[in-house]
């Protein structure tokens, strides 16, 4: 019995969830994936590389085709800090594919990883500050909660590990290749789910 109210309980509180919750949470598994990349060596600094690129793109995606559009039509005067929070969307994106074809084994890795690491945290930091306060404020939470099926949207795109029946199809490779190319298979997923929400 303690089993299945412990259940409902957490079931509730994902209901509850809403999208500023959600990209919450993901920076700051943005924020360790930095120090664990920085950390790592060898296989498990790329794989940890490549779960980085991932879950940046999940965010990002959700956040610019979503969010920060809803913010754009919600908030009186929120055109220059949205305008400022996808510039540095954009900048971050690029650094990460110089990262990227630059590989993890470059001498001149780390030291850019650490300056990317610097600008992605200031970013959130600027998003919890001066965003996220007022999408509470002007959007209605059920709407909120709905906007967490752009991030699930945008997880669906690219699954963690390839499928073990998937081999060498295109499904499987999803989390691998460049990082530009990753993010424009999600942004194709999240204008679906986009689409369909009537958003």
């Amino acid at each position: 019995m303690a089993s299945g109210t412990t259940e409902v309980m957490w079931v509730t509180t994902m209901q509850q969830q809403d999208v500023v919750d959600l990209l919450r949470e993901q920076h700051e598994q943005i924020k360790s994936l930095f120090g664990r990349v920085a950390a790592a060596t060898g296989t498990e600094k790329r794989e940890l590389f490549e779960q980085l690129v991932r879950l940046l793109a999940v965010h990002e995606t959700a956040e610019e085709e979503v969010v920060h559009p809803a913010a754009r039509r919600s908030m009186p005067g929120a055109e220059q800090m949205v305008d400022a929070r996808l510039r540095e969307e954009d900048e971050a994106k690029h650094a990460l594919a110089a990262l990227y074809d630059l590989g993890v084994d470059h001498p001149e890795f780390d030291g850019k990883l650490g300056m990317l690491a610097e600008a992605v945290i200031a970013h959130a930091e600027r998003e919890e500050a001066e965003e996220f306060p007022r999408l509470r404020e002007e959007i209605p939470a059920d709407r909120l909660r709905r906007m967490t099926g752009a991030v699930k949207a945008a997880e669906a795109t690219a699954p963690t590990r390839p499928h073990p029946m998937s081999g060498e199809s295109a499904l499987g490779n999803l989390i691998a290749g460049p990082p530009l190319a990753i993010f424009d298979r999600m942004r194709d997923r999240v204008r679906d789910w986009r689409e369909s929400d009537g958003h």
